[in-house]
């Protein structure tokens, strides 16, 4: 059997195609881009399905979007464009490709279609989803909106289409100070309903003077970070370096040197190129990162996030073969989704948010389903 007949075939798994030489001719330079963190042996099963799926893209025109935390097999190995999940949907919005496979959760291939809507954008796992995502729907937006008149609503990307659908404007944790402001001023409201995620709405608001109300939302990656971890991190690793994803507690990102969003951590990273370092956030982040930066030493406080891990190549490979499971929107909800996203991508910001606690925080309530 032959690469492109096993890719074709279904369903497929790792092991029913061996590592030949035909595989290693199409994986060898994908493999020294990972050796340092992936043995010849898990490399022999993981690079015929790689192949595959590489000979099944070109074939059906797809591409795959594989998002920071993605593992390394994935991230380097067949994924065409790599980021966070508003620059995915971006770069999938410019490429010519027929076919979106998000190596993601379930909210990031939603905003791919929302953006897309004329490309099939497919996720290898329906169950792929996202605790903060998952805490808020359209309904509860709703209520907020009739509780704080007049407020303005900014609603952060990993979100659902519904809960955009209900927003005025769309911000990421790079641009969230920035937005936030705007809207304050936009809307003439000294409040702002920041939602889902109470700890990037109250790290936002330590960097503003604008009142905040949020959700009681939060990634339980993030969450689970606390002050005693990067202390015992520093006790262990003298002069660490430690940076903190703002939907980490305040306090957690009061204990960091830098603040930032996935792509603010990775620029801190290849920038200043610091002896040692550690990424609070989830850890394949860190796997991705420490291969692009070979001359810096990365500690790794794993927390692992369980739905993006649902995504793997046998999964990926499978999507492509069934063309499966494919997202679909309601046009009225994709179509007010699309505005509050596309209101953001419009702006001229200026600046990327880098988290500081120079002051308490203006907020003014925290909200949760009743």
């Amino acid at each position: 059997m032959t690469i492109l007949e096993f890719a074709r075939s279904k369903p497929a798994k790792a092991g029913d195609l061996p590592y030949t030489a035909e595989v290693a001719a199409k994986t060898d330079a994908l493999y020294a881009k990972v050796e340092k963190l992936i043995t010849p042996a898990e490399w022999r099963l993981h690079a015929p399905l790689i192949a595959a799926i590489n000979d099944l893209k070109r074939e059906k025109n797809a591409v795959i979007l594989a998002h920071n935390y993605m593992t390394p097999e994935i991230y380097f190995g067949v994924g065409d464009f790599a980021g966070d999940s508003l620059q995915l949907a971006k770069q999938a919005a410019a490429t010519d490709a027929k076919v979106i496979v998000q190596a993601g959760v379930h909210f990031m291939a939603e905003t791919s279609k929302i953006l897309c809507p004329e490309k099939t954008v497919l996720i290898p796992d329906l169950a792929a989803g996202c605790s903060l995502a998952s805490s808020i729907t359209g309904a509860d937006v709703r209520l907020m909106k009739q509780k704080y008149k007049g407020a303005p609503v900014v609603t952060y990307v990993n979100t659902s289409a519904d809960v955009k659908a209900e927003t005025d404007i769309c911000c990421t944790s790079s641009n969230a100070v920035e937005i936030v402001e705007w809207a304050a001023k936009e809307w003439n409201s000294d409040i702002v309903i920041l939602i889902p995620d109470q700890y990037l709405a109250k790290n936002v608001a330590a960097m503003t003077d604008v009142k905040i109300v949020t959700w009681a939302g939060a990634c339980e990656v993030h969450e689970r970070f606390t002050v005693d971890d990067i202390r015992e991190l520093r006790d262990g690793n003298p002069g660490i370096i430690v940076l903190a994803h703002p939907e980490c507690p305040p306090d957690v990102l009061a204990e960091a040197d830098f603040a930032g969003s996935t792509s603010g951590m990775s620029n801190f990273v290849k920038r200043h190129q610091p002896d040692k370092v550690v990424l609070i956030t989830e850890c394949s982040m860190s796997d991705n990162v420490s291969l692009e930066n070979p001359k810096v030493n990365f500690v790794r406080p794993c927390n692992l996030c369980p739905h993006m891990k649902r995504i793997t190549l046998t999964k990926i490979l499978r999507s492509l073969q069934t063309m499966q499971h494919e997202i679909l929107i309601d046009p009225e909800i994709s179509t007010r989704a699309r505005a509050a996203i596309e209101r953001m991508i419009a702006l001229p910001l200026t600046r990327q948010s880098m988290y500081t606690h120079a002051k308490a925080p203006q907020v003014l309530a925290v909200e949760a389903r009743a």
